[in-house]
């Protein structure tokens, strides 16, 4: 038993998958020791980005170096040399390398260059350099180049900070360039000077940024990446970025990048696809570099250089910008070769030949990397296969995150809202989704997701209330679709954060259930910005309602700190009533009571609580602060009978916490 992987020791159903996942550990552990005996370290290893690229050597040279192994010829061009093709040529060096060394003087700060490769297939295109680390956009053309970014005065970071401070994620989901109230994009250092303290404000620790690395098409997200090192210059420059993670940070706020490092944008004028024209360089050359679903192309994970280039590219935006972790964007498609384009219903499909091994091998030495760097970081998959040991440390016979995203949560309540009325809900089968879960493995809880904002479906209080939302929130309004909508709001996102895993994420507005859908600028919208922002002042507003979803949310969180939760093991069921609809859980000391009765509210209600003494009532969806009728009074205590029941009020279409009561 001593080779035997403590994830094997843990879950006996894995043992007819035993040989594959110590396989997959030994591969990693050989690979490891390899890149240590040639490098000296892993995260030593990871500095491709500054063997390649653009950059000014300590005596004032410049070096320009670039991974092109089937190149004709390559040249640099760019404002300096008035794009002459011919006038700086590059010499192949060592391991399909090309690079040149120009004299002081030869380059300067905000010049825009490229590369002009003629590629193995004979093709002539102007590129940017794989590993630049800044890239622009012609406001004319539209056209991006790559930017030479040595500034003289170098960012003086004002804050330090440890990630393994936050014990309990509470994860606020943002995209700056929409974080504003206007109809145009928003910058770097007005998401830090005005988002960030609203996001502190409302008790969150950390906050994950989209759409941070370069993209040509604003709409995607941030999704279809093109230069990997660089941050996007629509929302100001790599100084702006800092002083963005340095204002979090003095707010005690951890930062989190939306990393891609799934696939990439498929264009050749802004991206790395077929950069030497060879048909497989970052990307697999054949049907496996190219992912249907998402129209990009996908990486060659089992290629050295490329597992080189994405490791340095952890490196940088940890080193570089001071990032405390990721939420590594669709891990599901890189864990198998079929993308994630099938059902995971057994331990077969985790670990049979669909499996893309050297995806794991990566994401096993991305996680192990970042660790290094950085030993309290927070390290989140993006994935809803539910592969076992994701979670896990590598050493283990795991990958190493530290948590995975609960993907299937959200899809759950909006089928739920969308074809079952809630009269017919199942508070035995909402229990059974929110509470199933590998043990072990920590979870990131979510009752909603990002797509659900955008147009062509719906927020949860846009499936709620729907247009009932622009005419009657005013708080003097007391409209019945609007009084069920808030009601049901409060108690979807409490029943997530207190059953559905060990952290928490919001994306930005829906805390105070933002109104309307988000459309990025496209030519179906006229390319407007109108529904590419949050409208602020609506939570702030109060004579409408959307302060009551904020300030119950603010509650839901310093509830949730004070007590420990979510971080804490799973709740424990007390009381499954499916003919009241009632449910009673314990989770960390806290006992939580849901009526999802749509109109049955029960007096001298009982039911099983642990221990002894006398509980209070500490959170309650029903006050009036958070728009609810009080109908329960919060200054009583609740003392545990001699059967050990206690015994409550539980009004319909609400839910409350209690916790111990000072003796």
């Amino acid at each position: 038993m001593s080779d035997m992987p403590q994830l094997l020791r843990d879950d006996p159903w894995l043992e007819p998958h035993a040989e594959v996942i110590k396989r997959r550990l030994a591969r990693y552990r050989g690979t490891l020791a390899d890149i240590e005996g040639r490098a000296g370290s892993l995260s030593a290893y990871a500095n491709g980005h500054r063997l390649t690229g653009i950059h000014k050597q300590p005596d004032g040279h410049w070096m320009v170096r670039e991974w092109l192994p089937k190149a004709k010829a390559v040249s640099l061009v760019g404002d300096f040399n008035f794009w002459d093709r011919g006038a700086h040529p590059l010499a192949p060096a060592r391991g399909g390398v090309w690079q040149l060394r120009l004299p002081p003087g030869s380059l300067a700060h905000g010049q825009k260059v490229k590369l002009h490769i003629t590629g193995a297939d004979g093709t002539q295109r102007d590129r940017i350099p794989a590993c630049i680390f800044r890239a622009v956009q012609d406001p004319q053309s539209h056209d991006f180049s790559g930017q030479i970014w040595e500034p003289e005065r170098p960012y003086v970071w004002r804050n330090s900070f440890d990630p393994a401070s936050v014990k309990t994620p509470f994860i606020y989901e943002a995209h700056v360039g929409m974080s504003g109230e206007e109809g145009r994009v928003h910058s770097y250092r007005e998401f830090a000077n005005a988002t960030l303290p609203r996001i502190a404000a409302a008790g969150y620790n950390v906050v994950q940024l989209m759409a941070v690395q370069e993209h040509p098409y604003y709409g995607s997200f941030g999704y279809h990446v093109s230069s990997f090192f660089a941050p996007s210059s629509r929302f100001g420059t790599p100084e702006d970025l800092k002083y963005l993670v340095d204002t979090a940070h003095g707010l005690g706020i951890a930062v989190l990048l939306d990393i891609v490092h799934s696939h990439a944008v498929k264009n050749y004028a802004e991206g790395i696809n077929d950069l030497d024209g060879s048909g497989n360089l970052y990307f697999h050359g054949d049907e496996r570099g190219d992912h249907p679903q998402w129209d990009s192309k996908v990486f060659d994970y089992g290629r050295p250089e490329v597992r080189q280039f994405l490791l340095s590219n952890v490196r940088h935006w940890i080193e570089e910008f001071r990032f405390d972790g990721f939420r590594f964007d669709g891990v599901t498609s890189m864990l198998y070769w079929h993308r994630g384009a099938t059902s995971f219903d057994n331990y077969a499909s985790y670990f049979g030949p669909e499996a893309d091994d050297d995806a794991i091998l990566y994401l096993q030495l991305a996680t192990t990397l970042a660790r290094q760097l950085k030993p309290g970081a927070i390290l989140v998959a993006e994935d809803m296969s539910g592969l076992p040991g994701l979670c896990r440390p590598v050493n283990e016979g795991g990958v190493g995150f530290t948590h995975r995203l609960a993907m299937g949560i959200p899809d759950f309540w909006i089928k739920l809202l969308k074809h079952t009325r809630d009269e017919d809900w199942d508070i035995g089968e909402i229990w059974g989704t929110l509470s199933n879960r590998r043990l072990g493995e920590a979870n990131i809880a979510y009752a909603e997701s990002h797509d659900q904002a955008l147009v062509g479906d719906k927020t949860l209080a846009f499936w709620l209330m729907d247009q009932n939302m622009y005419w009657h929130m005013g708080k003097d309004d007391p409209h019945p679709i609007i009084e069920r909508g808030i009601a049901l709001h409060k108690i979807i996102r409490l029943i997530t954060f207190a059953l559905g895993g060990e952290g928490w994420l919001n994306f930005m507005g829906n805390e105070f259930g933002h109104p309307e859908w988000l459309d990025f600028p496209r030519e179906g919208n006229a390319w407007s910005y109108h529904y590419c922002r949050r409208q602020w002042s609506l939570a702030d507003n109060p004579a409408l309602k959307y302060a009551y979803l904020g300030a119950f949310d603010r509650a839901m969180l310093e509830t949730g700190k004070a007590h420990g939760v979510p971080a804490c093991p799973p709740a424990e069921l007390l009381n499954l009533d499916l003919a009241n609809k009632v449910l009673c859980v314990k989770r960390g000391d806290l006992v939580f009571v849901f009526n999802l009765s749509t109109g049955q509210s029960i007096p001298n209600y009982k039911f099983p609580v642990p221990g002894k003494g006398k509980y209070r009532l500490v959170l309650d969806t029903d006050a009036s602060f958070f728009g609810g009728q009080d109908r329960v009074d919060a200054s009583i205590d609740y003392h545990v009978a001699k059967d050990g029941t206690l015994s409550i009020y539980t009004p319909a279409r609400t839910a409350m916490v209690f916790a111990p009561a000072e003796p």
